[in-house]
């Protein structure tokens, strides 16, 4: 029986000290951060509560013991919010290992036509 429909999906979350610090919902909190310079407006984007987002915000930089976010204060130019160069490269590479994960596992998932050979050990 083939299910055309269906496709296979991990949920990847980076932990330290068996503490979750990145996963989805972070990863795209930090994506829209990175993309609207607002928590506020990353939040709304992100599909979060303010609350929500900025008490992840601190659950990660409580985990990791050193800051992801920087706040520039407002004033003639405006405020804004930027990732750590840190945080930028921790968001790269789960990115990137998300991709990889997702790459392997639709690889993986490829069910042959009757009649292919498979693999066999």
């Amino acid at each position: 029986m083939q299910f055309p429909d269906l496709t296979p999906r991990a949920n990847v979350t980076l932990t330290r000290r068996g503490t979750p610090v990145l996963g989805e919902r972070e990863a795209r909190l930090l994506e829209a951060v990175e993309r609207v310079r607002s928590i506020k407006d990353a939040a709304a984007e992100a599909g979060i509560s303010y609350r929500t987002a900025w008490s992840a915000i601190q659950q990660m930089e409580q985990a990791l013991g050193r800051p992801i976010v920087v706040s520039r204060a407002g004033g003639p130019g405006g405020g804004a919010t930027t990732l750590t160069d840190e945080c930028r490269r921790l968001l790269s590479l789960y990115q990137d290992l998300r991709r990889r994960l997702e790459e392997n596992l639709a690889r993986a998932w490829e069910v042959p036509e009757p009649g292919e050979a498979t693999a066999s050990a």
